[in-house]
């Protein structure tokens, strides 16, 4: 580890301990040239993750714009921000445990309809008219015919929001 006082490359470190909850590692270290204290932190470097849009496009994933969507999708209902990042953690969980580096769009929007479905309904059928693309009144009510007849199989019924 190279000094930032006088670009020494040699140092010793003096104390290590665990840092942001266990996610990396601070290390206390002292130049064995000028003797100057300084503190470093070890992190474990995550694979890049790459979003393969529709259109064969790649982006790295963006943990913010997915948190953007959902919260548009939840505007005005009674959902806590808490929850929207929990779902967003949740997603972004799976797909970094699926050892992937790339991951379809297709596969991020159906994980958040999946998510959303047992958050909020509304958010889940507004995020679906977006990410599904309807084209008229007609698919949207498919849709909601489809949630419908899961919410009398499963028979959950919710009451009205």
């Amino acid at each position: 580890m190279k000094c930032p006082h006088c670009g020494y490359t040699e140092s010793k470190v003096l104390d290590s301990r665990p840092a942001d909850e266990g996610a990396c590692i601070r290390r206390r270290r002292e130049c064995l040239s000028c003797q100057t204290r300084f503190t470093t932190y070890e992190r474990l470097e995550a694979a890049p993750l790459v979003v393969v849009k529709k259109d064969g496009s790649r982006q790295a994933f963006d943990r913010a714009k997915l948190l953007n969507g959902i919260v548009r999708a939840c505007e005005k209902r009674p959902v806590a921000l808490a929850e929207m990042e929990r779902l967003v953690d949740d997603i972004e969980a799976r797909l970094r445990s699926n050892m992937e580096n790339e991951v379809s769009s297709g596969d991020i929007g159906e994980m958040v309809m999946e998510g959303l479905k047992g958050i909020d309904e509304v958010a889940y059928v507004r995020f679906a008219s977006v990410y599904r693309e309807f084209k008229d009144i007609n698919t949207f009510m498919g849709e909601l015919k489809v949630l419908l007849k899961e919410q009398e199989k499963t028979g959950k019924t919710k009451k009205k929001q």
